[in-house]
Order: structure tokens, then C-alpha cells, then sequence
């Protein structure tokens, strides 16, 4: 086939242009690897099948069968190019030749030199290193010698400053500074493996008396099924001391422990043995009789009866809230050493009842009349009868005039008066307040409370004749004003205590320092003219150890920097500002100025933080704290535990706290006596346990608004905490009676329990429960919306309807007496 090398390049194109070698070529592939028989008509259907699929597509094996085709690899384009001679650049021997001699040389030039110098080994390596070596110990000796030099010169200048005597000390204070540390590492060490040894017993300990005082629980219903009638006294709880017979003990000692027992108690006392009864029979046990503990269930006749054998030891008598009728009452007569005399709130207590009494026992020192319906002839009988009269209580008596108090000049009755509470007595007017004046002159100590109808004119008519008043509570008196503080300056006032008043301001204050050098107590809750400006005029008492100024909303930092720089704050005990707009600034200040304060109130102070709280910690003085509604966390509270004195701590309202913290806490506050975590409902079961294990002291717990707490944690309180007086579970919904009886068996000295909104406790068990402390309030009905969780103590979302507060509560106070007790 003649070359196309030479052909003209429109021919050349022509072909490349149509394809015409690729073509040739597959038909040719086709033809020798499938060899038809019938050629012709074979390449006829090839070219058919390529016009077809178009020459873009055509393959060199176009025209072969699949099952035919060879497995070969091309090496170019097309086989017939060189066949047609239209490759330009066609590789001939002498071009692979001359690539690949110049590929093997690059290749020798560039790797054999590297490999060259890392294969030959050094010749001078070893005389290299040493030379090396050489210099870097001919530097490093220069440099320990330039080093030395001048330490040496250092010590020598040194040396010569200093006589031989300060270097002994010097180098016995360098030998005590290391051998403190090595003593104070030991120390931190020991004590933290006596803390961890401590933990251990702790929760060895609590393991083994709660599984005491189940088997004990279950032992006694056990008894209680088997035999109905066994006493429960004669089975002995977890926790009790050992049996002793206590008539082997000083009367003294014997006179001291029932001294701490109610009326109802002792007269149980007395039915246990003969010997109980001879001891609960001593004459000074009598010297005081409170029948208004008993009073639902004591009888008149046994009143009576009482009265007429200790006639002659009783010196104190309350009648608080009991009904008796005028035989009962005459027989406080027969009592004729009486010195103290409360009837208070006593619906039957009259004017001739009054007369017998004041007939019978003129050696009457404090006599309370409070809510009674005394009238002006009671009024005529006081300074005729109780000479030496010391203390009168006159509140909320409202059937007596300005007349009658007029009566209490006659005679010397009312000019040894040094305490008067007239609170409520709105029909005293300005006339009422003079006579007082002229007839008590020497008092010390006014209370009137719940009086709108007060004024400074009637302080002032009253601070005329009175210099002697050293106490002043003016509580619900809203007309009182700066005025009355210019009358009183002229009294040498040590207490004074206001609430609710918006028209005292600053300049009440403002010579206070001057006017009241003596003042000892300061309460002015909730009003609202106070500012910072009030502060700062107090800080030059010395002697102010009580200040309350909670609900005063104006009162920030810069007030109390401004009253703890001065002397006030050395002797300051007691702290309230609650609701006031404090920061850390405020604790950082209390921490460094008041070393004896001993009570704070920061209640609901919103710029507090943990960062404060760590303040708290350096008043080692510290004895309660009222964190309630506060931004204090976890870390707050950890931090607060390594205080280790603190007695009281309130938390109510405090949604940042959880169960971890409140147990970290308590691992550190073993003396703890007073707990308030209410209305914090994402509080559970741990914190109840870490109290009945750390906290066995506990004589105050509030978990009211905790939804999560169950029988179960109630259990190991009743089991632990044996001292427990008061008890606010109100709104812990999943309680039922189960925890009713084990309060009942554990908690034997609870007086005061709220269940308020207990929707599975029953009304039969509160009732019997009831008979066990002195005040009780019990409703089962759904929890209020203000409680922030619904029936199921789920959390309520805004566009919840809140349950509505019913007031049909059911409250029970004043327990009655048993069988035995009754029949007394």
C-alpha cells in the first residue's frame, strides 16, 4: 500500500477528517478475528451497524463478537496510522534509545551523589564530636565560673551587712519555715484521712440504725397483730437511752428534766409508778401551771382542783384561750402568792370575775387581759387591788374608755407600771393617752400595735409625762411620722421598732447618733421612705447590735459600705435587709468590718452570688443565714459548708440548688438545727437522707413545695431525727399515711406539723396524728397554682389555669388528751 507521507495535506486531512484508518480498522479486526464466510456481505452489515452508531463511537473491535473479542491492551491510537503513515511523531529505536539514556543519567545524577555521601561513613567524624565536646565544656565551665562569681560576690556583700546573729536567725527561721511545712502536710493529710474515716462511720452507722429500726417497726406490728392490747411503751425504739431509774437522780436534777415537760406530760409522768407520782408531786414543779396546752381537753373540775392543792406554790398561771366558767375562775384566788396572771383571749372572763381575782391575789406583778371584754370597772379595780402591778397587757380590749384609764391613778397601782401593750385599743383617743401619762409614769416599755387612730400627738402627750420610756413598738401605726422620733429624742430610747410606715424618711436619722446615743435595737420593716442616706447617719452608734430594715427597697451597697465604716460595726449581731438591692460588694464589706455578727437576712437579694456566699464563710461568728430567693448554686452551697458553725440556714425559693448540693452541705454542718429548702420542687429524696444521716440534730425542717419527696425519705427522717419540734411538709404530694405512723413512733417530741395540700393522706390518719402534737394544719385538696406544679407535681406552663385555693382547710390544734388523762 503506497505511503501517504508524501500525499498532499487536503488528503491527509481528508482521511483523518472521516475517519477512514479507524474504519478500515475495524472492519479489518472484525474480518480476521471472526473470518465469516460470506465477507461481502459481512463488511456490508458492519458498515451498516457503524453509520449507525456514528463514527464518534467507533472502536477498534466495533465489528468483533463479544464472546471473540481478544484480550489485548493498545499500545496506540490505531494500528493502520502507521499502516497509512499519518502519525507525525512516529517512535522509532533510536528515540527510545536516547530517552532512556537520558532518563538513567538524570536518574544517577540525582540519587547516586545522596546515596553516595550516606552510605560513606565519615573519615573525621570522631575528631569532629570531640571538637564539639571540647567547646561545650570549655563554655559550660564559663559559665558555672561567671555563675559562681557573682553569687559569691552576692553572699559576701550579704555577709558583711549581717552580723552572725542575724544569720543564726536567718537560718533558723529558713529551717522552721521548712520543717512547718512538712508538719502542716502531714496535718492536711491526717485530717483528710480522719474526715474520710469520719464519712465511713457516719454511713456505717446510719446502715446499721436504720435496719435497726425496721426490724424494730416490723417487730412491733407484728406484736401490735399478734396482741391488741400491748402497751407500745414497752417496746424500746432505735436511738432510745438505755432504761434507768431516774428516782436515783438529785432532786435537783430530777426537778430540772420535768421542768422541761408540758402540764399534759407530767401528768403522764405521774401515772407510770409510784415513785414517778411522788416526783411529779415536788412543790417547785408547781410554781408554774400552763393549762392553755391543755386546754381542749383539761376540765374545770380538775382545774379547780389543782388550784386548790398547790394554792400556796403556784406563782404563774396561763389561761390562754381556755373557756371556764365563774367557779373557775374564782378559785385563781385561792392562789394567793400569784405573781403572774395570763387570761388572755379567754371568752368568759368578766368584770366580776376580775373582781374575785384581784380580791384574792394582790401580790400580782404582770397581768395580761389581751382580747377580753374586760370593761371600765376591771379598769377601776387594777390600781385599787395590784399595788405592785409591774406589766399590763391591755391589747385588742376594746369595750374600756379614756375614762378607765383615767382610773389607773387612783391610788399607787399603776405608777410602779413599767410594760403596757395597748395594740388595737382604737377607741383610746389623745384624752386616753394623757391620762395614761398622768398615771404611769414610770414606763419603760409601749406597744401599741394595729392602731391607725395613732398620731404624734398622742406620742407626744405621752413622752410628756413618760421620760422613762426606753422601748417603743409602734407596729400598723401609719399616721406616725418623723415628728414622733423629735418627741421621743427627749427618752432615752434603747428599742425602737416600726413597720409599714411610709412617712418616716432620712430625717428621722439624722441626729439619731446625738438624740439616741444609748439605742440598742433598730426595726423598721418595710418602709419604704429609708434610703441609703439612713445608713449612713446610724454608723456612729456604738452600741447598736440589732438592725432590721428588711423591705426597705431603697437601700443598696453604698448605704451599708457607708454604715459598716463606722464604729456600729464591731458591735452589730443581728442583720435583716431582706429585699434590699445588695451585691457581693455588701458580703465582701460584712466579712471584713463584723467580726460578732452572729444572725443575716438577705432574702430575696437578686445581685447575690456565689462569689458573695464565699465572703460568708470568713464570719466564723455566723450562726444563721436566710438565703431564701437568692441566686445561690451548687458551688454556693459547697462553698457555705466549710463554715461548720452554722445552726440555721434558710433556702426556700432557691431553683438553682440541687440534691448535690444540699449534701455537700450537710456533710459539713453536723451541728445543724434549722432547715428551710421550701418551694423548691427539683429537690427529691437524697436531700431528706443526707439529713437523717448528717443532720441528727434537727429541730426545724420545711419541704413544703417539694413535690418529689416520698415515704421512703420520711422513713430515715423519723428513724434519725429524733429532736424534730417543727415540721412543714405542705404540698409534698406522693405522702401518704405510712409516714404519719413513723413520725408518730420516731418523731416523739414534734409539736408543730403542716400538711397543707397531702391529697393521699387521710383525714382519719391527721386525726389521729393530731393527738400527738400541740398544732396541726391538714387539707387534702390539689396543690395551688402559686405552689408552680399541678396534681401530679408536674411543672405548670403560662397558659395552665392554676387550682383555686379552697378555704375549707381542715386545722387542728391543741391535741386532746388520752383515756387515761381524761379520766383525771
Amino acid at each position: 500500500m503506497a505511503s501517504l507521507r508524501s500525499a498532499s495535506p487536503r488528503l491527509r486531512n481528508y482521511f483523518r477528517e472521516n475517519y477512514i484508518p479507524q474504519v478500515c480498522e475495524a472492519l479489518l479486526c472484525g474480518l480476521l478475528v471472526t473470518c465469516p464466510p460470506d465477507p461481502l456481505r459481512y463488511l456490508e452489515e458492519m458498515i451498516i451497524t457503524i453509520m449507525k452508531n456514528g463514527l464518534e463511537s467507533l472502536l477498534w473491535d466495533m465489528c468483533i463478537d463479544p464472546s471473540m473479542k481478544p484480550k489485548i491492551r493498545r499500545l496506540s491510537e490505531t494500528y493502520l496510522e502507521q499502516l497509512f503513515e499519518l502519525d507525525d511523531q512516529l517512535m522509532t529505536s533510536e528515540l527510545m534509545i536516547k530517552a532512556c539514556t537520558f532518563y538513567t543519567g538524570h536518574l544517577v545524577k540525582t540519587h547516586f551523589c545522596t546515596w553516595k555521601d550516606i552510605a560513606k561513613p565519615h573519615t573525621y567524624e570522631d575528631d569532629f564530636l570531640a571538637e564539639k565536646m571540647e567547646r561545650a565544656m570549655k563554655y559550660d565551665n564559663f559559665l558555672q565560673k561567671y555563675v559562681f562569681h557573682l553569687w559569691h560576690s552576692y553572699v559576701k556583700g550579704q555577709i558583711e551587712k549581717l552580723k552572725a546573729s542575724d544569720i543564726l536567725s536567718w537560718i533558723k527561721e529558713i529551717y522552721y519555715s521548712a520543717r512547718l511545712t512538712v508538719i502542716l502536710n502531714k496535718w492536711r493529710e491526717k485530717a483528710r484521712q480522719k474526715y474520710k474515716k469520719r464519712q465511713d462511720e457516719l454511713l456505717l452507722k446510719h446502715e446499721l440504725l436504720v435496719m435497726k429500726w425496721r426490724n424494730k417497726i416490723k417487730f412491733k406490728r407484728s406484736e401490735e397483730q399478734s396482741n391488741s392490747e400491748q402497751s407500745l411503751s414497752e417496746i424500746p425504739l432505735v436511738g432510745e437511752i438505755p432504761q434507768c431509774d431516774i428516782s436515783v437522780l438529785p432532786e435537783r436534777a430530777v426537778l430540772q428534766i420535768f421542768f422541761y415537760l408540758s402540764l399534759r406530760d407530767v401528768v403522764i409522768c405521774g401515772q407510770v409508778c409510784h415513785s414517778w407520782r411522788l416526783m411529779t408531786q415536788m412543790s417547785s414543779l408547781w410554781n408554774g401551771i400552763d393549762f392553755s396546752s391543755v386546754k381542749d381537753m383539761v376540765t374545770d373540775k380538775y382545774i379547780v382542783s389543782a388550784l386548790q392543792r398547790w394554792r400556796l406554790n403556784v406563782l404563774r398561771l396561763n389561761f390562754h384561750g381556755c373557756l371556764l366558767r365563774l367557779k373557775t375562775l374564782k378559785s385563781v384566788s385561792l392562789c394567793k402568792n400569784l405573781q403572774e396572771l395570763n387570761v388572755s383571749d379567754c371568752p368568759t372572763l368578766t368584770d366580776e370575775s376580775m373582781r374575785y381575782i384581784s380580791e384574792g391575789c394582790p401580790g400580782v406583778l404582770y397581768l395580761n387581759l389581751s382580747n377580753t371584754t374586760i370593761t371600765n370597772r376591771t379598769m377601776r379595780l387594777l390600781p385599787r387591788y395590784f399595788h405592785n402591778l409591774q406589766s399590763l397587757s391591755l391589747a385588742y380590749c376594746r369595750k374600756f374608755t379614756d375614762k378607765g384609764l383615767q382610773y389607773l391613778n387612783l391610788g399607787n397601782g399603776g405608777h410602779k407600771l413599767i410594760y403596757l401593750d395597748l395594740s388595737g385599743c382604737t377607741q383610746i383617743s389623745v384624752q386616753g393617752f394623757r391620762n395614761i401619762a398622768n398615771s404611769c409614769t414610770g414606763i419603760m416599755h409601749l406597744t401599741i400595735n394595729d392602731m391607725p387612730t395613732l398620731t404624734d400627738n398622742c406620742v407626744k402627750v405621752l413622752v410628756e409625762k413618760c421620760p422613762l420610756i426606753t422601748s417603743v413598738v409602734f407596729i400598723g401605726a401609719p399616721h406616725i411620722s418623723d415628728s414622733a422620733f423629735k418627741v421621743l429624742s427627749a427618752c432615752d430610747l434603747r428599742k425602737i421598732r416600726f413597720e409599714g410606715n411610709k412617712r418616716i424618711t432620712d430625717a428621722c436619722f439624722k441626729f439619731i447618733d446625738k438624740c439616741y446615743p444609748n439605742i440598742r435595737h433598730i426595726y423598721m420593716v418595710n418602709c419604704k421612705g429609708i434610703t441609703d442616706g439612713s445608713l449612713k447617719s446610724l454608723s456612729p452608734l456604738k452600741k447598736l447590735t440589732v438592725l432590721n430594715l428588711a423591705n426597705c427597697v431603697r437601700i443598696g451597697d453604698m448605704g451599708l459600705k457607708q454604715f459598716l465604716d463606722g464604729p456600729v460595726s464591731a458591735r452589730i449581731r443581728e442583720l435583716n435587709l431582706s429585699n434590699c438591692i445588695l451585691g457581693d460588694a455588701s458580703i465582701l464589706k460584712l466579712s471584713e468590718c463584723c467580726p460578732n455578727l452572729n444572725y443575716l437576712s438577705l432574702r430575696n437579694g437578686e445581685n447575690l452570688t456565689d462569689l458573695g456566699i464565699r465572703y460568708l464563710v470568713n464570719i466564723f461568728s455566723l450562726v444563721s443565714v436566710a438565703l431564701s430567693g437568692t441566686d445561690i448554686s451548687n458551688e454556693g452551697l459547697t462553698t457555705l459548708s466549710r463554715h461548720k458553725k452554722l445552726k440555721e440556714l434558710s433556702l426556700s425559693e432557691c431553683y438553682k440548688i440541687t440534691d448535690f448540693g444540699i449534701l455537700a452541705f450537710c456533710k459539713g454542718s453536723l451541728i445543724l438545727e434549722h432547715l428551710d429548702v421550701s418551694y423548691c420542687p427539683q429537690l427529691s429524696d437524697e436531700i431528706v437522707q443526707a439529713v437523717a444521716i448528717y443532720c441528727t440534730n434537727l429541730t426545724y425542717l420545711s419541704i413544703a413545695g417539694c413535690p418529689k419527696i416520698t415515704d421512703s425519705a420520711m422513713e430515715l427522717l423519723s428513724a434519725k431525727c429524733h429532736y424534730l419540734h417543727i415540721l412543714d411538709i405542705s404540698g409534698c404530694i406522693l405522702l401518704t399515711d405510712q409516714m404519719l405512723e413513723d413520725l408518730q413512733i420516731g418523731c416523739t417530741q414534734l409539736r408543730i406539723l403542716k400538711m397543707q395540700y397531702c391529697r393521699l393522706i387521710s383525714k382519719e390518719a391527721a386525726e389521729k396524728m393530731s393527738s400527738m402534737v400541740q398544732e396541726q394544719e391538714y387539707s387534702s385538696y390539689d396543690p395551688p397554682s402559686w405552689f408552680g406544679y399541678d396534681y401530679w407535681g408536674e411543672p405548670l406552663t403560662e397558659q395552665q389555669d392554676g387550682t383555686p385555693f379552697q378555704d375549707s382547710d381542715l386545722t387542728i390544734e391543741e391535741s386532746t388528751y388520752s383515756k387515761e388523762e381524761e379520766a383525771v
